[in-house]
C-alpha cells in the first residue's frame, strides 16, 4: 500500500483495498479472467501494505471483515469499526478509527472522511455481474456504472444491440453470447 495525499488519492487507496478481491469472470480477447483473493495469509496482508507491518492472523480477519462490510455495505458489520471525532492539529477535530491497526485505521478513517464530504457515493462496484470491480468514479456527473466503459460497458452495450436485433427478429441470445 502506498502512502498518498489528497481526497482522490485516499479514495484511491481504499478502492485498492477493495480490490484485494477480484470477483472477475468474464472473457476478453478470448482469453477468460479468473479472480481470486490476494490476501489469502496475514504474509500476503503484509505484502499488501508493504510498510513493514507483519500481519498475524487476526489482521487478516479484521481486513477481509472491513472488506466484505465495504464491498457489501454491511451496517452490521461496519459497526465492528467505529469512528469518532479527536482533538486534530491545530484544534481543529478529525475523524479517527480505534482499531488498535494504525493501517486500518488509515482505510476506515478515509472511508469515514469520504462519507462526510458525501464523497463515498462515487466508490463504486462495476455495475457487470461477471465484474464487480471496485473504482473511483471520477465522471462529471457521479453516474459511471462501469469500471472500464471500453471493456464492461462495451460488453453491456454490445449483448443490449444483441439482444434487441434478435428480438426484432424473434429470436433470443443464447447465455454464452
Amino acid at each position: 500500500m502506498k502512502r498518498y495525499d489528497g481526497v482522490v488519492a485516499d479514495l484511491d487507496r481504499v478502492v485498492e483495498f477493495l480490490n484485494t478481491l477480484d470477483e472477475r469472470t468474464f472473457r476478453r480477447h478470448g482469453e477468460h479472467h479468473v479472480g481470486g483473493e490476494q490476501l489469502t495469509s496475514p504474509q500476503a496482508l503484509s505484502d499488501w501494505l508493504a510498510d513493514g507491518t507483519e500481519a498475524r492472523p487476526a489482521d487478516l480477519r479484521a481486513a477481509i471483515a472491513l472488506r466484505t462490510a465495504l464491498r457489501e455495505s454491511d451496517p452490521a458489520t461496519l459497526a465492528d469499526f467505529p469512528v469518532r471525532l479527536t482533538p486534530g492539529p491545530a484544534g481543529h477535530l478529525r475523524l479517527a478509527a480505534a482499531t488498535g491497526r494504525p493501517w486500518l485505521d488509515e482505510i476506515v478513517e478515509a472511508v469515514a472522511a469520504s462519507v462526510a464530504r458525501d464523497d463515498w457515493k462515487r466508490v463504486k462496484l462495476c455495475d457487470a455481474p461477471d465484474c464487480r470491480w471496485a473504482f473511483h468514479d471520477t465522471s462529471r456527473n457521479g453516474r459511471g456504472r462501469w469500471c472500464e466503459m471500453g471493456v464492461c460497458g462495451n460488453r453491456h452495450k454490445t449483448r443490449a444491440y444483441r439482444e434487441r436485433e434478435l428480438s426484432r427478429r424473434g429470436e433470443r441470445l443464447s447465455p454464452s453470447e
